[in-house]
């Protein structure tokens, strides 16, 4: 029972990881049609921005966050304004863009930061464990899995039940009927961005205190992110929820029974193979484009 209880703890963290990285994944694909290979990067740079806060300016952690989502939010804005939106429509070269951008910004990292390894330090209440069906757990990563639920709900009532939102899906759904309807569709897109820049950015202060804090550790993320947007649908809120938590319950299953390494191998070659035979992810949405 012991055994039970803590994989589905480590499924869960390693869950609530990978769906903070994707919805923001999700969000940019699913409204701008913009695969966007920098966002490992906004990962690094939102662990960066911890450790910048903490070391030069003695924030802890929690108060961090709010400034990471804003400062990652923002660079996030100023990329889609200043370059990426200049090639909507040409998904090929938006590749090649934001991998361009991916490696401008880690060696910008390198130069400015230094290439060695960094450390953010956790909040000393949240260094305890905590005791879960008489099984203790790490409360800093049930805080984690706390924290997701919550910015889980506040990005469904943003889509839902919001103004913002009504215009968001409106521009996903047909941009062209959008705009003859007053939607101004390019500060839907700035935002949505901004957004996605954000939660990835969230996601990478979360991780900081878990893992070093190198300029390369976006790379890893990204590739995960991917695979859970893709199973779950790419345009589905629901379907990244549901490929996020089947994906980090498989790689903490076989973690477990065998070593990460092999975990990570065979979660690609089921992602491969689903995609082989259900290309359309889990949770496909039918949308109509202009």
């Amino acid at each position: 029972m012991t055994d039970t209880i803590n994989q589905l703890f480590t499924g869960l963290s390693i869950a609530s990881i990978l769906l903070l990285v994707a919805l923001g994944l999700a969000i940019i694909y699913g409204t701008m049609g913009v695969i966007n290979l920098a966002h490992g990067e906004f990962v690094m740079l939102g662990a960066y921005t911890v450790w910048l806060l903490q070391s030069q300016f003695g924030i802890d952690l929690l108060t961090c966050l709010v400034f990471v989502f804003l400062i990652v939010g923002a660079i996030g804005w100023l990329l889609e304004r200043t370059m990426i939106r200049r090639l909507y429509g040409r998904p090929l070269d938006t590749i090649l863009l934001t991998w361009g951008i991916g490696v401008m910004l880690q060696q910008a990292v390198r130069l400015g930061a230094g290439a060695q390894l960094r450390y953010v330090k956790m909040p000393e209440f949240l260094t305890q464990a905590v005791s879960v069906f008489g099984v203790d757990q790490s409360a800093y990563r049930i805080f984690i899995l706390l924290l997701t639920v919550a910015l889980l709900f506040a990005t469904y009532c943003l889509m839902f039940r919001t103004d913002f939102g009504m215009r968001l899906r409106a521009v996903m759904q047909n941009p062209e009927i959008a705009r003859c309807f007053g939607i101004n569709a390019s500060r839907v897109y700035s935002m949505t961005f901004a957004y996605g820049a954000g939660l990835a950015g969230l996601a990478g202060a979360l991780v900081s205190p878990l893992k070093s804090v190198s300029p390369d550790m976006g790379t890893g993320f990204v590739v995960d992110a991917f695979m859970v947007v893709v199973v779950g649908g790419v345009q589905s809120l629901l379907g990244t929820v549901v490929s996020a938590g089947i994906l980090g319950q498989l790689s903490g299953v076989i973690a477990f029974l065998s070593n990460d390494t092999l975990a990570k191998a065979l979660v690609f070659f089921s992602v491969v193979i689903l995609i082989r035979f259900r290309p359309q992810g889990i949770f496909a949405m039918k949308m109509r484009r202009g």
